[in-house]
């Protein structure tokens, strides 16, 4: 595989979905994250963050904050978050009282990212009431959340502790909010082949206090493994799953390779595998370090948030070992 280079010399931490396997109970998902969430510590990872899905088979996170709150108490050091929670489907007083109470509990350690993403399909937005995700809503909506934390809101938010830091989770959109708003952008997609929209976040960031500063996280699916072959066969669960999404409207629990393999794919589901290959960070930890040190060289990133899975956890473990190592 080649001598790995020096290490990367940023912080990296870990978005960990909650992602379901094919046979088991939904309930392994959740105690799943919580162990991953105590080994990424062990391994040196700056934060740990949870998501918000609502109706998905395959992901059975659907309330960070009730996640986050089992995932810090079950560690002690490493930082805690959501990514994220959508603002369309909160009250942000609501939000505001969850993180505050986190904070509380967990002083020092616990972040709050927000995103604008609607429910996956129209039942769960209907169930969930979800009408906020125009652009001006979202800011204003996130003004609501910071002025509760920081005791400005037209009540108190309780209990009243040190505001959390407050994280958008964007696209070429969103980079535009967060810099209205002066806040940090967590960062990932198509958006990262080009520098110039985290270029434009950061001359146009406005800061909200004296203290602000433009920070650019960049959310990067991952896989470092023997070769790049290998890697590349333990992503197509994830790349499938997102394939018979874009299918059946619902995204499914993962599956083995084996049977991944097995199947014989459309030329649209074909297309979708690729396009999901094509975005991911994966090989051979010499490659997976090259290609992560151009790709924050290219938005100058000031931190690293990896998005691994596949359906064998072991291998899921090992990576994230591998990874960790890269980052010294």
């Amino acid at each position: 595989m080649g001598s790995v280079p020096d290490a990367l010399p940023l912080p990296l931490s870990l978005l960990d979905r909650s992602r379901t396997r094919g046979g088991e109970p939904d309930s392994r998902a959740l105690s799943s994250t919580v162990a991953r969430a105590r080994r990424a510590e062990a391994l040196g990872y700056h934060r740990f963050w949870v998501a918000e899905h609502h109706g998905v088979p395959g992901i059975a996170s659907g309330s960070p904050a009730v996640l986050a709150a089992a995932v810090a108490a079950g560690t002690g050091r490493i930082r805690v978050g959501s990514g994220g929670v959508m603002l369309p489907n909160h009250r942000p007083l609501v939000v505001a009282e969850q993180f505050a109470v986190l904070a509380g509990l967990y002083p020092g350690r616990v972040d709050l990212g927000l995103g604008r993403s609607l429910g996956f399909t129209a039942p769960v937005r209907a169930a969930l009431g979800a009408t906020r995700a125009e652009p001006a809503d979202f800011l204003q909506a996130i003004d609501e959340v910071r002025d509760y934390l920081h005791g400005r809101g037209p009540v108190t938010a309780m209990p009243r502790v040190p505001a959390p830091p407050i994280f958008v989770l964007a696209g070429a959109r969103g980079l535009e909010l967060a810099a209205a708003a002066g806040l940090p952008v967590v960062v990932g997609g198509p958006v990262l082949g080009s520098p110039a929209p985290i270029e434009r976040y950061r001359r146009d960031f406005r800061p909200a206090g004296p203290d602000d500063r433009p920070h650019v996280i960049i959310s990067v699916m991952t896989m470092v493994a023997r070769s790049r072959a290998t890697a590349r066969e333990l992503l197509l669960p994830e790349a499938w799953a997102m394939a018979a999404s874009r299918t059946t409207g619902a995204f499914p629990p993962l599956e083995d390779v084996a049977a991944i393999r097995s199947r014989t794919l459309t030329a649209r589901q074909e297309s979708t595998v690729e396009s999901f290959l094509a975005q991911a960070v994966y090989g051979a930890p010499t490659e997976v370090a090259a290609e992560l040190a151009a790709l924050v060289a290219r938005t100058g990133a000031d931190e690293v948030m990896a998005t691994t899975s596949t359906h064998d956890r072991a291998e899921q473990d090992a990576a994230d070992a591998a990874l960790a190592e890269l980052f010294g």
